[in-house]
């Protein structure tokens, strides 16, 4: 039987990844997970010991520190620290017990702040990064490079994948730590609820975004897991050894902040603070590569949403 460990079960990635392979039969005894206060990805020593007692076949990688533009900004040296160690250890405790098959889960931020759009998986490391999220994005990258270079040097089947922006049941309902979304459902219901005429969204409204349902990624996850490594590499290159996986079209901020107020039933008024970051004004990806492999999105934005805001009352 394939021992499958999916690292990060508990977050929004990982719990959707955990459903897809139960829904497609994967037997629960067969999954393995560790929360983080029984194994701590940082430490390296108890990393080793885990791969060391545990016979993995395959990994899904979506541990990590994660957070909108106001937590990169104010943790930055956790950001980059707490992913770089996580990484580097399960990669290379990974390897060093034989497990062949990897998904590492990364972000489409490692792109350059500003290049041509949609983005190709070629514009990796040709220009600036954004600022506002450079220490997640440059952990991230060498996460990337170090899955390649255990694939040229050991012939490791290491994959990565990069999401755009994930939404869904599960996510971090934090209206200034939390992805956009969760974030602006959390601030829009309480606007709601407590009567407030306006609600203020950071940055001014136009920076373009594209936002993936958690389930579609999920299934993109275990589907770009399981394809044979020669469908694998007719689309990937042994230095670009990755590819997108994105919705595959972008909208406003402020289109996503009217479609959620409209989602949650808020009525007041939408307000920009625009004394605060935009981050990267466009990043909308080329997900060609995904769909030539057989996957593709099938969640609408609205429905996806809907869902979203559900889980988020089943919390209340």
């Amino acid at each position: 039987m394939t021992k499958i460990y999916v690292a990060g079960h508990k977050g929004l990635v990982g719990s959707s990844i955990i459903k897809v392979l139960l829904d497609q039969g994967v037997a629960q005894q067969d999954i393995i997970t560790q929360t983080s206060t029984d194994l701590d990805l940082t430490n390296q020593r108890a990393v080793n010991k885990f791969f060391k007692s545990n016979k993995i076949d395959q990994i899904y990688f979506a541990a990590a520190k994660v957070g909108g533009v106001l937590a990169n900004n104010t943790y930055p040296a956790e950001f980059i620290y707490k992913n770089l160690m996580m990484a580097t250890n399960v990669i290379n405790a990974a390897h060093e017990n034989n497990v062949q098959k990897f998904l590492m889960i990364g972000s489409t931020c490692i792109y350059p702040r500003v290049t041509q759009q949609p983005i190709t998986e070629s514009a990796l490391l040709t220009g600036h990064l954004e600022l506002t999220n450079e220490p997640y994005a440059v952990a991230k990258i060498a996460a990337l490079k170090m899955c390649e270079s255990y694939n040229r040097q050991y012939f490791r089947d290491y994959r990565t994948i990069l999401p755009c922006n994930i939404y869904g049941p599960g996510d971090n309902y934090d209206a200034d730590n939390g992805h956009v979304t969760a974030g602006l459902i959390k601030k829009f219901h309480e606007a709601k609820i407590f009567g407030i005429d306006s609600v203020r969204v950071w940055g001014s409204g136009t920076p373009r975004r594209e936002f993936l349902y958690s389930q579609d990624l999920a299934k993109g996850c275990v589907h770009i897991m399981n394809v044979t490594k020669s469908q694998w590499d007719q689309v990937t290159e042994p230095m670009r050894n990755f590819i997108n996986i994105s919705q595959g079209y972008d909208i406003t901020i402020d289109e996503i902040a009217h479609t959620v107020a409209d989602v949650v039933g808020y009525a007041g008024k939408i307000e920009y603070d625009t004394s605060k970051p935009d981050g990267t004004m466009y990043k909308c990806t080329d997900n060609s590569k995904a769909r030539s492999l057989g996957w593709s999105p099938t969640t609408p934005l609205r429905v996806g949403l809907e869902c979203t805001y559900k889980a988020y009352l089943d919390l209340l």
